[in-house]
C-alpha cells in the first residue's frame, strides 16, 4: 500500500469524433492528473453512478456489486496497478470471510464499481510517474507578461453540466486521436487499448 496513491474521478471528457471517452483521475492533495481512455458504455456507467441516477433494473456494474453482496463479500478498494504496452491493468480488491482476494479487471470496470461501492481508487506510483500529467504552471510575475493564448490558464468552468477540469481544455483539444482505430468496438472483450493514455503533442 505504500506504493499506492489515492485518486478521485475529476471529470469525464467526450470527443465527438471518437467512440472512446476520457476519464480524468486526480491525485488527492496534488495537481497530478491521470487520463485514461475508456469505452463509451463504461463511461456512461461511471457517469450514472456519479450523478446517482436511479435505473429501473440493475445495470451490469450494479449487478456486479449485488453479486458481491449476495456472497457476503465486501469490495474494499479498486486499483490501477500497472501500465504495459499502452494498456492499463487494474484490480478489484474484495474481502470474503476475512480473506482478501484480488480480481483482475479493466480499470474502466473497476472505476464503475468503485463509484457504486463508494470505495477508494488507488493507482500505483509507477503508473502515476509514467502516465500522469500536470497543468501548466502560471508564469511567475515579471516573466512573459504577454503569454500566447495557448499558455494562458483557462478560466474555470461554472456550468454544472460541464467538467471541472478546465485546465485541460486546450490539452484535450490537441490530443493525438489519429492512432485510434475507427473500427474499434468498445463492447468487444479484447485488449483494444480502450484504457490507453494520450499525451499532448510537442510543439
Amino acid at each position: 500500500m505504500l506504493d499506492m496513491i489515492e485518486v478521485q474521478i475529476d471529470s469525464i471528457r467526450v470527443h465527438l469524433m471518437q467512440p472512446q471517452r476520457l476519464v480524468i483521475l486526480k491525485e488527492k492533495d496534488s495537481e497530478r492528473y491521470l487520463p485514461i481512455w475508456v469505452g463509451m458504455y463504461e463511461a456512461e456507467a461511471i457517469t450514472l453512478a456519479l450523478q446517482e441516477v436511479e435505473v429501473v433494473r440493475p445495470l451490469t456494474h450494479d449487478l456486479l456489486k449485488n453479486v458481491f453482496g449476495a456472497f457476503d463479500a465486501r469490495v474494499k478498494r479498486v486499483e490501477i496497478i500497472s501500465l504495459s504496452a499502452d494498456i492499463f491493468y487494474g484490480n478489484i480488491v474484495a474481502e470474503s470471510n476475512g480473506v482478501e482476494v484480488q480480481i483482475d479487471s479493466r480499470p474502466s470496470d473497476a472505476l464503475a464499481l468503485a463509484v457504486r461501492a463508494h470505495v477508494p481508487i488507488l493507482v500505483h506510483a509507477s503508473v502515476m510517474n509514467s502516465a500522469s500529467i500536470m497543468p501548466e504552471q502560471e508564469v511567475p510575475e515579471g516573466e512573459d507578461n504577454n503569454p500566447s493564448p495557448e499558455k494562458q490558464k483557462p478560466v474555470p468552468l461554472t456550468d454544472e453540466g460541464n467538467a471541472r477540469l478546465s485546465v485541460f481544455e486546450d490539452f484535450l483539444g490537441k490530443l493525438d486521436l489519429d492512432n485510434l482505430s475507427k473500427n474499434d468496438n468498445p463492447d468487444e472483450d479484447k485488449p483494444d487499448k480502450s484504457d490507453k493514455p494520450k499525451k499532448p503533442k510537442k510543439k
